[in-house]
């Protein structure tokens, strides 16, 4: 009986040597480009308090926090015949840029303010107190900014690495006023 190779060992190969020389499978490396890229990075989504629809006020502690819900790790997989690879991303830091030109760094999302807290308690890790108003500033209004940085790293087909620079950002305008109290007799 005469004997059918096996087309899938054979495809895209050579036959030689009594066997099937079966095509190297891709490069994780390069799946793990395509993974990363398919990576959705949730936007930062701003909260502050006093509340950021409203103007903050110089000398009055201003906490800083993110959405929690966009706080948290991230992950695709992408699979082609040879090779799996699954890349993860992960929150590192945010980098908050306030507008009087002080850059405030946090290591996690913030504390989100509650009424647990005194109105002039300072935030336990995300926090900035304005010195000065954004009277003068364009819209009379600080640009205020948040740049998230992602740990990205990536493993399959017996290897792993790590994609340096990913960064989510969000950006809006902030008010800040200066109350002046008057003393009269």
């Amino acid at each position: 009986m005469p004997q059918v190779p096996d087309t899938d060992a054979v495809a895209g190969g050579e036959e030689g040597g009594g066997g099937a020389v079966r095509p190297a499978p891709p490069d994780p490396a390069v799946v793990a480009q395509q993974a990363v890229g398919e990576l959705v990075l949730p936007k930062p989504v701003i909260r502050m308090n006093p509340d950021e629809k409203y103007a903050q006020l110089v000398r009055v502690p201003t906490w800083m926090w993110l959405d929690p819900g966009m706080w948290k790790s991230v992950s695709e997989t992408v699979a082609v015949p040879g090779v799996s690879v699954t890349a993860k991303a992960t929150p590192r830091s945010a980098t908050w840029v306030i507008g009087d030109g002080t850059r405030v760094v946090c290591k996690g999302a913030g504390t989100a303010y509650s009424a647990k807290f005194a109105a002039d308690a300072k935030s336990p890790d995300c926090g900035h107190t304005y010195r000065r108003s954004s009277a003068g500033k364009p819209g009379e209004a600080f640009a205020v900014s948040v740049t998230v940085g992602w740990d990205v790293e990536w493993q399959g087909g017996s290897e792993q690495g790590v994609v340096p620079g990913m960064q989510t950002a969000a950006q809006m305008p902030l008010r800040v006023a200066e109350a002046q109290a008057l003393v009269t007799s």
